[in-house]
């Protein structure tokens, strides 16, 4: 009796718009790998650090009119990647849906809460006082988060509860976010759609 094989849960994403050319490969049960080059290092460090800590292979590779700034490039990732989430789960079956982690950076404390719900909705608060960390404004890092959850359709939170170093509280809420997004998709054994609805 042969055994069933789960059908492998990747997804590529390409995003084109007189803004920004982007293209995504994810794989969701992956080993941490990451090939990221937005043109924003801190950027690209942040989406190493996810890639990393969720355990998932992520190529990204975009090219954004940052001669304008910095806000199309971090947005368009943001919903290219959301995007490569949504397809890769398929309808969803099966997973986990809920994830919550904390995560800390030195005095620096972050919370994640994640429902791949189907209906997006963002609440972020990570109480930057610099109005930019290396080549990004803190804004921008903000927005990316409500722009993730955007096209990624997921209810997502994220609080960072503590820190006097910036940078410190920008990492610890994107290694919050791998680790809640690691629970969220991982599967539970169950084939069934995790939701009384019957669909997400």
């Amino acid at each position: 009796m042969s055994e069933l094989v789960a059908a492998p849960r990747t997804a590529s994403v390409e995003r084109h718009t007189a803004e920004t050319e982007i293209t995504v490969e994810l794989i969701l049960d992956g080993e941490g790998h990451a090939a990221i080059e937005t043109g924003l290092g801190f950027l690209d460090h942040m989406l190493s650090t996810v890639a990393k800590h969720g355990r998932f292979d992520l190529q990204l590779e975009c090219e954004g009119d940052l001669d304008v700034d910095d806000h199309h490039t971090a947005e368009d990732c943001a919903l290219a990647l959301g995007s490569a989430f949504d397809r890769a789960l398929g309808d969803r079956r099966g997973i986990g849906r809920f994830g919550h982690a904390y995560a800390p950076l030195d005095e620096a404390l972050a919370r994640v809460v994640v429902d791949f719900s189907g209906r997006p909705s963002a609440h972020v608060d990570l109480g930057f006082r610099r109005e930019r960390i290396g080549d990004i404004a803190t804004e921008n890092l903000t927005h990316f988060f409500a722009s993730l959850a955007t096209t990624a359709r997921m209810t997502l939170h994220v609080d960072v509860l503590k820190g006097a170093n910036d940078h410190h509280r920008a990492e610890a809420a994107f290694k919050a976010l791998a680790l809640a997004l690691r629970q969220a998709v991982s599967p539970t054994g169950s084939g069934g759609v995790p939701s009384t609805k019957g669909v997400l």
